[in-house]
């Protein structure tokens, strides 16, 4: 009997002495499990973030690129738009010697007029294609001035040259010449806009400096695709 109650109060002293909480290594153990989960649940929501961001990125440079390819295609596969070069750097259609101004001058020569008229469409329905509708933002007409005059002078001069695109695109044709629609001059009012930038941008020689160029922008990732509209309103006449 002596024997069973020392047996008895070791075994109580025993389980007295076992810890309740648990220990600190443990409970380390279990923050750090914790603090793991936590992270890797934050890494996966940003690297899908930064994924899709990279997929849309990638989605507008190839859209951009077929773009480019179409009007490119355009200018080197038709003999009449030789010298036209696309620039995909700048992403700038660069008319060359077919779109030279004489000095002081924002008029167009004849054939200058018809080979906008003829090369325009082809740019048009690029536009209007899917890919165009879906990127194109607007197409800018750039004037440019030499270096000769005043700032002020060769500023007007390059915005006169500037309209005088859209104005030989929108005039009466000559005879012979394919008929732009009431659809084309829509689009063109719509996605046009002129600008002027004085002797800014200077080429090698003063000829190769007053010329016309049409830069494109694309819209960014997050801008809404471009809206299309008819107008009633009359087009009416340049001033020569």
């Amino acid at each position: 009997m002596f024997s069973a109650r020392i047996s008895s109060g070791k075994k109580l002293k025993d389980e007295a002495e076992k810890p309740f909480w648990i220990s600190f290594a443990d409970l380390m153990t279990a923050l750090m499990v914790m603090f793991l989960l936590v992270m890797s649940v934050a890494l996966l929501a940003v690297t899908k973030t930064v994924s899709e961001e990279q997929r849309a990125t990638d989605a507008r440079r190839d859209a951009i690129d077929k773009l480019l390819d179409q009007i490119e295609f355009a200018a080197q596969n038709d003999p009449q738009f030789t010298g036209i070069h696309v620039n995909r750097d700048r992403q700038v259609v660069d008319f060359g010697d077919r779109a030279r101004f004489d000095t002081g001058s924002h008029q167009l020569k004849p054939d200058q007029a018809r080979l906008l008229r003829a090369f325009i469409p082809h740019v048009l329905g690029v536009a209007n294609s899917e890919l165009g509708k879906a990127w194109l933002k607007r197409i800018v007409v750039e004037g440019f001035a030499d270096k000769r005059g005043s700032y002020l002078l060769n500023l007007n001069l390059s915005m006169q040259r500037s309209q005088r695109v859209l104005c030989v695109l929108l005039a009466k044709q000559d005879a012979g010449e394919a008929e732009l629609s009431r659809q084309q001059h829509e689009d063109i009012r719509q996605l046009f806009l002129v600008g002027g930038y004085s002797s800014n941008s200077q080429k090698e020689t003063l000829e190769e400096s007053r010329r016309i160029e049409l830069r494109l922008e694309f819209r960014g990732i997050k801008e809404s695709a471009r809206v299309t509209s008819n107008s009633d309103e009359n087009f009416g006449v340049c001033a020569l």
